[in-house]
Parts: structure tokens; sequence; C-alpha cells
């Protein structure tokens, strides 16, 4: 994984989790104090300066009422871009058989990439 992908990873967590607490009318300050928190902190979780740790994603997650899988699936969701989508619907729309194929070939060339980094 790249670093930039890691960094976008992070800030989507933070995005996601101001979104969660604005649909809940709550201030940054608020939310930190019932998760026991700066709010310093929050703030750079927030805007992707600072990642989460597990333990603060499931207090915050619980404040929110809501399982970790259901955070990264909207996430997932919220994500995916219009040709992401248009990839996806196609694919699905695809007979099994060449389904299966299409995979096939992901995996190959996976195996192609992986290989080349290998040597280098």
């Amino acid at each position: 994984m790249t670093t930039a992908t890691k960094i976008r990873q992070v800030q989507l967590v933070g995005q996601k989790i101001r979104r969660l607490r604005k649909q809940r009318n709550l201030t940054q300050t608020e939310l930190a104090s019932r998760i026991g928190i700066q709010q310093s902190d929050l703030s750079r979780m927030e805007k992707g300066e600072y990642r989460v740790s597990l333990d603060t994603l499931f207090r915050i997650l619980g404040e929110f009422g809501m399982g970790i899988s259901e955070f990264f699936d909207e996430m997932a969701h919220e994500s995916l871009d219009a040709t992401d989508v248009q990839l996806v619907k196609t694919f699905n729309s695809l007979p099994s058989q060449a389904q299966r194929e299409v995979k096939e070939f992901i995996a190959f060339k996976r195996e192609q990439k992986d290989s080349k980094q290998g040597r280098a």
C-alpha cells in the first residue's frame, strides 16, 4: 500500500467521523468528552492529520451505536466514484463464467505486478 493510499484512508476515516458527529448534532468538545480524548486530538483526527487508534474508534462507534463493519461498509460506498460503480454494474451483468474469467485475469495481472516488484 502506498503512502498516499494510507494518507487517503486516514482522511476518509476522519471525514466519516466528522459526518457522524454532525449528524448527531454534537460538537467536537462534546464527543471528545464522551469518549475521553482531547478536543484538539479529535479535531486532528477529523482533518486526517492524526490516525485514529482502534481503541478510540471503538469508543466513537459505541457512542454512535454503530458496528465497525457498518462504519467501513458505509465508507466504502461513499468512496466509490461513478466509474467504479459502472465497472461493478458491468461486471455484475456478465454471465458467471465471464465473471470467473475476469477474476482469473485480475489474479494473473496481480501476480505479474508482484513478480516484477519482487525483482526490483
